[in-house]
């Protein structure tokens, strides 16, 4: 539903998506500028000496992962807001494996290629290197899906980390231990070309909830850590893969019926923003009756800025769909060179795609859910706060606004003044050869999720909002943040040849968050 003109519009999106043209504005203030109100008598809150300080719900964002795999943990977002509150005993999940990571991680196999070939690949290593890679994909696979890393020595920790990859919000309220483990006990076969492992996805979530038994859920488990100590704060960032796939496999499939169904949510892509309110509404009342003494929602940032969806415009190369606009007239994947795009050829979405997917995240975070959840908390005396990731990351884009000050303009985006010993990086795709990074450095490998760095500037904003409700914390060390993001303070040599290399099957190496 809209009435901006055809050429702005897609015919197949859906009624109750509300299509415009400009950014929804940010949101600046935590407490959306309303007092609490009186707190029921009904209910129990955490209070200060609460026995878990910190608990984050979410997927890959909160999980961790970097380049395709989970592998920076305890760099985490929560891990670095954990650090700046003092928290000594946050814990968080940890995964090994040939490649350091679940379920394959891009750095480590451009670091281990450099390691055989060196700073520069000739032309005749070039014809052998895909045996290498293969040998090193394949060792990769087979310790996920037969060897040690199908079986995860069982564990008593239970972490405050409870993010998973590749969730969305049914997945959060739906998906079981059991459910989780079963398929990741099943043996796949060995896939001569394949690239991820098989149930990845269930093998690490089998890893966070086991320790919280057989029927225990995302959100089951901050249910027992609520019951067991309570929490003092409790951060939800769920949201993301209830749209990224329509990014990541350039096809736009709207939510219908089964949207709520585990087995059948898997053939849409991007949800109506009534299912979305029906997703999330659940999980509202399943966060409200949690022992937590503060909640923290956080917005879903507008996938579409990813630069695994790359813009593009055969015609005038570089330059937007019209002046001023957001959006390139298509988006395709990251390893299509721009002279080369061809609608008829390529996976591809088009601008009008985009600001419908963009429009309902919009109506995801503003109009009809995740804020509006917060506005009722706080009217109810509970402590709920909004952490906008949606409006950080607008204000961190390079290409939709930072370099284009129309665009900034016309959508009264106002970009992020980076710290300084990051002010050096952007949100293009991470470009690096035998003289450094030449682009990039906010995402990773995976040309999806952040890198260290990255993950620090969100855990900044989680600690402004705390901040704002009079949680004592340090400011992120950005310095040593940087010092720890391998990617950027040690950018591997062969990124851009192994890049190629790996092109023809790349979209095998991506996938949700």
């Amino acid at each position: 539903m809209s009435d901006l003109p055809p050429e702005l519009l897609d015919a197949n999106t859906p009624s109750d998506v509300h299509v415009t043209d400009v950014a929804a504005p940010p949101v600046n203030d935590p407490t959306l500028g309303l007092p609490l109100g009186a707190a029921g008598a009904d209910r129990s809150m955490a209070s200060g000496d609460a026995a878990h300080r910190l608990v984050t719900i979410g997927d890959s964002l909160t999980h961790g992962v970097s380049s395709g795999a989970v592998f920076h943990t305890t760099l985490s977002w929560p891990a670095q807001v954990a650090a700046a509150l003092g928290i000594e005993d946050f814990a968080v999940p940890s995964y090994g494996g040939p490649l350091d990571g679940l379920p394959f991680n891009i750095e480590a196999l451009v670091r281990q290629i450099g390691d055989a070939y060196g700073d520069d690949i000739s032309l005749f290593e070039k014809l052998s290197a895909p045996l290498v890679l293969h040998a090193i994909v394949d060792d990769n696979e087979d310790y996920w899906e037969r060897g040690a890393g199908a079986d995860p020595p069982p564990s008593d920790v239970r972490y405050h980390n409870l993010g998973i990859y590749g969730w969305d919000v049914r997945d959060a309220l739906s998906v079981t231990d059991a459910r989780a483990a079963a398929a990741a006990g099943e043996r796949q076969r060995d896939d001569l070309f394949g690239v991820k492992p098989d149930a990845d996805n269930d093998i690490a979530a089998h890893s966070v909830l086991a320790p919280f038994g057989i029927d225990a859920t995302q959100v089951g488990a901050a249910e027992w850590l609520g019951a067991n100590g309570g929490i003092d704060t409790l951060i939800v960032a769920l949201g993301a893969n209830n749209a990224l796939d329509s990014v990541v496999s350039k096809s736009v499939v709207w939510s219908d019926d089964g949207y709520d169904d585990l087995d059948r949510k898997g053939r849409y892509s991007v949800w109506r923003p009534t299912h979305f309110a029906q997703e999330y509404g659940q999980l509202v009342a399943r966060l409200k009756a949690i022992d937590a003494r503060r909640v923290v929602l956080a917005t879903v940032p507008h996938v579409t800025i990813a630069p695994i969806a790359k813009g593009v415009n055969p015609e005038r190369p570089n330059e937007k769909w019209r002046d001023g606009s957001r959006y390139f007239p298509y988006y395709t994947d990251p390893w299509v060179a721009e002279d080369d795009f061809r609608p008829t050829k390529h996976r591809h979405i088009t601008h009008q795609q985009a600001r419908a997917i963009d429009s309902a995240i919009d109506q995801y975070n503003v109009t009809i859910t995740i804020t509006d959840a917060v506005r009722h908390a706080r009217g109810d005396g509970r402590d709920w706060l909004v952490v906008d990731l949606c409006g950080l990351l607008d204000s961190l884009a390079t290409r939709r606004f930072v370099a284009d000050e129309a665009a900034m303009d016309r959508n009264g985006v106002e970009p992020y003044e980076l710290p300084a010993p990051i002010a050096h990086l952007d949100t293009q795709r991470f470009r690096s050869d035998e003289n450094g990074r030449s682009q990039g450095g906010l995402f990773s490998l995976d040309t999806i999720h952040p890198t260290v760095s990255a993950y620090g500037i969100v855990a900044q904003s989680v600690i402004d909002v705390l901040d704002a409700a009079g949680v004592p914390a340090e400011p992120v060390d950005f310095a040593a943040v940087l010092a720890a993001d391998s990617l950027n303070s040690d950018p591997p040599a062969l990124v851009d040849d192994i890049f190629g290399l790996i092109a023809p099957f790349a979209k095998r190496f991506v996938s949700r968050t």
